[in-house]
């Protein structure tokens, strides 16, 4: 397993050393020189110099060898431009990490799965563990062929849940409307902006996205 990180912060750090004791091979690209000598020090790994948000600088990381590329700057518009070039080159898949949670719809609209939010992930996680709730359950419940998928409802969109027209083999789960959770069911009709949740069978997975979430062209 081959990982490569966009920036050299304390959770780059703390990663890669667990994924070092693992046996991956890991890669980390750090504009700072003065960061890289210090981790170098005390990582074994592979570093780059450089800008990760420009593409000359991830195909040096080599996309195609990469299972994940990591994108975990301090800079949220740095972290969304290098999950865009990085996926554009052809990386397997992209973690895009972002402080400001205004950013979390643009990302879905980008078509940015993998967005990680510290601060709203732990705030939650500590909620859950105060209600006395396990919040880790949830991804021990999603076995086999069963996979989440969510997207951000556009105007064409508009109507009522029945009129999605989905494949066979995905439903409607929830949906958030102005950070507020809906339980769907038939008499839930769609606006404009929701963020949509949805169950489906692994084998729908690409027809889906083909029509929720498609890929946009884009050159260097």
């Amino acid at each position: 397993m081959r990982v490569v990180f966009i920036g050299a912060g304390e959770l780059t750090s703390q990663t890669a050393k667990q994924l070092l004791n693992n046996g991956y091979e890991v890669v980390i690209i750090e504009q700072d020189k003065t960061r890289i000598d210090e981790l170098s020090d005390e990582l074994n790994t592979g570093f780059i110099h450089g800008d990760g948000s420009k593409p000359d600088i991830l195909r040096e990381a080599d996309p195609a060898a990469t299972d994940y590329l990591l994108c975990l700057t301090g800079n949220d518009q740095c972290n969304i431009i290098s999950s865009l070039v990085g996926r554009s080159l052809g990386y397997k898949r992209v973690v895009t990490r972002i402080e400001d949670s205004s950013y979390e719809h643009i990302c879905i609209e980008l078509g940015l799965k993998d967005v990680i939010i510290p601060d709203s992930t732990m705030a939650r996680y500590l909620a859950d563990m105060c209600a006395g709730q396990n919040p880790l359950e949830i991804s021990a419940l999603i076995k086999e062929d069963a996979r989440i998928f969510s997207f951000i409802a556009h105007e064409d969109d508009q109507g009522s849940l029945d009129e999605l027209s989905l494949p066979k083999g995905s439903r409607v789960m929830f949906l958030y409307r102005n950070e507020k959770f809906i339980l769907g069911d038939s008499d839930t009709v769609l606006q404009k902006d929701d963020e949509v949740v949805i169950v489906s069978h692994s084998n729908v997975l690409s027809e889906l996205e083909a029509r929720f979430n498609p890929k946009v062209d884009s050159t260097d």
